[in-house]
């Protein structure tokens, strides 16, 4: 090989890691997507660590947890301490492009006011193609901006498909030159508005039979069932737009030295353990988990292979350096998922909340710090531990094991595994309003908005499993 691969990144927003059809969910169809998986390296035990949309992107470009690069709820403008993501493949001559969804350039009044202004230059970190926005769900009129024109401009009929039309434009644009490029293409869907997917995809849910897992308690059924036939269908659209992409690299004629990524921020609640849908934030798998494939066939052939070691998203960065040969920044506190790591970190994948932001609170949740395993999840409060789950033999996180008798052992281990955790972030897990104090983020509406309310006025249950 004489040139380094390419790189495309290709980030949903809000889709679960069971919501696929080669994680089993009988209810979706993604034959795209299950081919791509036989094709790739399929890390089972992905997570997104702070499951909110900002934080997990900070993480993805920062090679950072939230603390560390400050961006810890919702609508914060992200200010790093060292090289992004991009700006190191720039600078190792890289092409970069983005294209979709941003919501990293933040919103300092607390109220999404920045979300339809256009992302300035310097605040695109590294990335020179630009067809952006900061944050927008409306689907089929969803404005962008090219470039550095400061006029917005609206992506034609759904967003997802014109979108994928660009970035297949920029492969075949960009593949044949000596320099390599690195692409991310960042969808809404299937994020809610559920039910703005075009009609053909609508059309196959309409009277679907949904089978609800096994957690979704019987007074959540009929909205989770509804919930999903909007989220499948965007799904299914996505999953056209991911055969468009596959050919325009398999066209390009560098799909063996293209690397494809496929992730997701975050996932959904859907109803599990009685939360509704929209909602991430929780520490249980609906929420934490996420797809995560990597293609890289020059490297790991075209046998597709599961692999259960931890993923979350500050370890993006440094395994896309690493795969590229490049050198991974001192600042990075992420790791190479395909290089060594620490014995905790190569058993775990850390999980927090350090603010409960609206949703959170809605349902009485505190502040929280965690890992999961492929075995185990456990999480607790400042105050006390608050869950302990067998992923194995519970899969649908049922059985809370905090406290029992026959968990002694297993509780104390993972709290000490917790603890090294703790230590090597230099987490001190403060109370949140310490933090939102220290960053003058004490207005946010996150923050503000009285406890049991959504942003709709919808009354909130608060849950305590």
């Amino acid at each position: 090989m004489t040139r380094r691969p390419n790189v495309l990144v290709v980030l949903t927003d809000q889709w679960r890691a069971q919501a696929t059809g080669y994680a089993g969910d009988e209810n979706v169809s993604t034959p795209v997507l299950d081919t791509l998986a036989a094709e790739s390296v399929n890390f089972t035990e992905a997570v997104s660590g702070t499951p909110v949309c900002c934080p997990a992107r900070a993480s993805m470009l920062t090679g950072q947890y939230p603390l560390q690069h400050g961006v810890y709820i919702n609508d914060v403008e992200l200010e790093p301490t060292g090289s992004t993501l991009a700006e190191e493949f720039a600078t190792a001559g890289y092409r970069t492009g983005y294209i979709g969804k941003w919501h990293l350039y933040g919103s300092p009044d607390g109220n999404y006011g920045r979300r339809k202004f256009p992302v300035p230059r310097e605040k695109r970190f590294g990335f020179e193609y630009w067809k952006a926005a900061e944050c927008t769900h409306n689907y089929n009129s969803s404005l962008y901006f090219d470039g550095d024109d400061p006029q917005p401009k609206t992506w034609p009929g759904y967003d997802a498909h014109a979108q994928t039309e660009d970035a297949c434009g920029f492969i075949a644009r960009n593949s044949a030159g000596e320099d390599p490029y690195f692409l991310m293409l960042s969808y809404g869907p299937p994020h809610f508005p559920l039910h703005t997917a075009p009609q053909e995809y609508r059309q196959r849910y309409t009277d679907a039979e949904i089978t609800l897992r096994a957690n979704v308690p019987d007074e959540a059924a009929q909205e989770s069932a509804q919930a999903l036939r909007g989220y499948y269908a965007h799904i299914a659209a996505l999953d056209d737009c991911l055969a468009q992409l596959l050919a325009a690299v398999e066209n390009s004629g560098t799909a063996e030295d293209t690397i494809i990524i496929f992730a997701s921020d975050h996932g959904d609640m859907m109803g599990s353990h009685g939360i509704r849908h929209d909602v991430k934030v929780c520490p249980w798998d609906e929420a934490v988990r996420v797809p995560m494939l990597v293609r890289y066939p020059r490297r790991f052939g075209r046998e597709g292979r599961t692999d259960t070691s931890p993923f979350d998203m500050p370890d993006l960065m440094p395994t896309l350096l690493g795969l590229c040969g490049l050198p991974v920044p001192g600042h990075v506190t992420g790791t190479d998922v395909f290089g060594t790591r620490p014995a905790h970190r190569a058993h775990s994948s850390f999980l927090s909340l350090p603010v409960p932001i609206l949703w959170a609170r809605s349902y009485g949740f505190d502040a929280y710090r965690g890992i999961r395993t492929a075995t185990h999840t456990y999480i607790r409060t400042r105050t006390s531990p608050w869950l302990l789950y067998d992923n194995v033999a519970d899969p649908y996180q049922q059985q809370n094991l905090c406290g029992q008798p026959e968990a002694t052992g297993l509780q104390r281990d993972l709290d000490a595994e917790l603890n090294h955790w703790l230590a090597d972030l230099d987490d001190d897990f403060a109370p949140p309003e310490t933090y939102l104090h220290a960053d003058g983020l004490e207005h946010y509406f996150e923050v503000t908005t009285p406890v049991g309310t959504t942003p709709e006025g919808d009354h909130i249950t608060p849950v305590h499993p």
